[in-house]
């Protein structure tokens, strides 16, 4: 069996980072030069290119938005969008699409809650912005000075990896360490606990994109204020900024009589079928908000701060989060182009030389979003749906964009967009097609070899049961049932279920002679090596 991990919702924010650099054609004239990463604003800020847009640009495109919004929603069948401009300090669009639930009652509307998902990572380092810029912490603090539980396996990182290492995934923590555990139930403390034991790759010459590492780093940050996470996140950015319908507590969504609920497809149909509670990973996909309050963020990113004439966040802080700080896209060409992640946004600078920010949020069982900002330009548009992510709120924006540069779409983004989704989907499933079992299997031996209690450090216990010749695998705090199928010899197959769910897949046990398995392994819990229990 392949060992591998669902890469998803990774791949759906490295696509954006690839994306703002790729929206653009080559350039015909010599570009501006592309800064250079920088770990601190000492120099002052980062100077923008002389804009190029105007009002009739703009208006071209905010005019075209209904056409782009409503063909992708009817050649895709996504039940509900919301969209919002910004552009010059002022919202110039905001209107929803569509119904918050297939088959019930309400449409959306600009103040409808979406799940936003990774959409969260950007307001996370914006509220972390605003604590630095009162002085209690610095991006470059080690978050160990201020969380001293935070553990990674090797001490020396552990001891110098710092809030922006972990906000910008270069910490060598492995792509979505701690996901899995999530997917099985468990809490924020028993997840964070366990990536001191994630094998790390090359401290801050990697890009593996974390949940959880950026989680370390925003509780380490709300430790130091003194208040919860979810506290902090409301009294420093969504309460002065007037952003009324957003939290970061997952109740809060769920108790919303206007929310849009999550979707995904079932054959030719879209259904409401999971609920996605990402407490856990608040900071980096928890928050829920709507278009109304998300113009209001965009409004400060665009600002520098500055809010209704009131420095909110301190601008040194906030554009420091705007800065290169880890290659997230390494150029596949010698002329290819590269795309960075700066402290919760994907970092990029096109054709012109403008700086282009923008981050994307996925949710598998039923959420996908997207915020692109041209901060040199004061132009930004927000797309949020309640679907799992296929392209439509890249799509939107991306095109979006387009004409409001070219007067025209340069590509058409919504038939790419489907394509490449398609394609992380396929990639996203077993090598082995455990629906098909060989057609001269080997026979399993007695269930009673494989039932009994198996132990892993990093997952906790798993236990197999029978009842009569049917084994099911238990597993996690809230003891998931997984039946097994024979497949072969001693492989059965299960069904994966959670945000991160490969359909079919498969556990292999190891028995040697007539005696009782010595292990399992559980093959989709495998990615970074703790896939194998081992009986008590």
């Amino acid at each position: 069996m392949t060992t591998y991990r669902r890469r998803r919702a990774s791949s759906v924010a490295l696509l954006a980072v690839l994306l703002g650099v790729a929206a653009l054609p080559p350039p015909t004239h010599t570009p501006a030069p592309t800064p250079a990463p920088s770990p601190s604003l000492a120099a002052g800020p980062v100077a923008q290119q002389p804009p190029l847009l105007d009002q009739a640009k703009v208006d071209n495109a905010v005019a075209q938005l209904d056409g782009l919004v409503q063909a992708a929603m009817k050649q895709t069948g996504v039940p509900g969008v919301a969209v919002g401009v910004v552009y010059g300090d002022k919202v110039v669009f905001a209107k929803g699409y569509g119904v918050r639930k297939v088959g019930a009652p309400g449409a959306v509307a600009p103040d409808t809650v979406f799940q936003l998902a990774s959409l969260s990572k950007p307001l996370a380092s914006t509220v972390v912005a605003g604590v630095v810029g009162g002085g209690k912490v610095a991006w470059n603090d080690p978050v160990v000075k201020h969380d001293p539980a935070f553990a990674l396996k090797d001490p020396w990182v552990t001891r110098n990896a710092t809030v922006a290492d972990l906000f910008s995934h270069r910490s060598g923590l492995p792509d979505h360490a701690g996901d899995l555990l999530e997917d099985l139930g468990f809490d924020r403390a028993y997840i964070l606990s366990r990536l001191r034991l994630e094998p790390l790759a090359p401290f801050r010459a990697s890009y593996f994109y974390t949940n959880f590492g950026l989680t370390a780093a925003a509780l380490a940050v709300a430790k130091a204020a003194g208040r919860s996470w979810e506290q902090l996140s409301a009294q420093t950015l969504y309460q002065p900024l007037g952003m009324t319908d957003t939290s970061s507590e997952f109740a809060d969504f769920e108790k919303n009589p206007d929310r849009a609920v999550g979707h995904v497809k079932v054959g030719d149909a879209w259904q409401a079928k999971y609920v996605r509670d990402p407490q856990a990973q608040s900071p980096a996909g928890g928050v829920s908000s709507t278009v109304d309050d998300m113009v209001k963020w965009m409004r400060l990113q665009l600002g520098g701060g500055r809010y209704e004439g009131k420095q909110l966040i301190d601008a040194m802080a906030l554009q420091e989060t705007h800065l290169p700080h880890n290659v997230a896209a390494p150029p596949r060409a010698p002329d290819g182009p590269v795309g960075f992640y700066g402290l919760g946004f994907n970092v990029d600078y096109d054709e012109f030389g403008r700086l282009r920010l923008g981050h994307s949020g996925a949710f598998d069982l039923g959420a996908a979003t997207n915020v692109t900002m041209l901060p040199g330009e004061g132009l930004g548009i927000v797309v949020l749906t309640n679907a799992q992510p296929i392209g439509v709120a890249e799509a939107v924006a991306y095109n979006f964009m387009d004409i409001a540069s070219y007067g025209r779409q340069k590509t058409d983004w919504l038939p790419f967009m489907l394509g490449v989704l398609q394609k992380m989907e396929s990639a996203d499933t077993s090598k082995t097609d455990y629906a098909k079992p060989p057609a001269n299997p080997a026979a399993a031996k007695p269930v009673s070899a494989y039932t009994g209690t198996y132990a892993n450090e990093y997952y906790g216990p798993l236990t197999v049961t029978a009842q009569g010749d049917k084994l099911t695998m238990t597993l996690g705090p809230k003891k998931q049932a997984f039946p097994l199928t024979h497949y072969d010899a001693d492989t059965f197959s299960y069904q994966t279920t959670g945000e991160n769910a490969v359909g079919l897949d498969g556990a292999t046990f190891t028995v040697d002679g007539a005696g009782p398995a010595a292990q399992v392994r559980v093959a989709h819990l495998d990615a970074d090596g703790w896939g194998t229990f081992t009986r008590s």
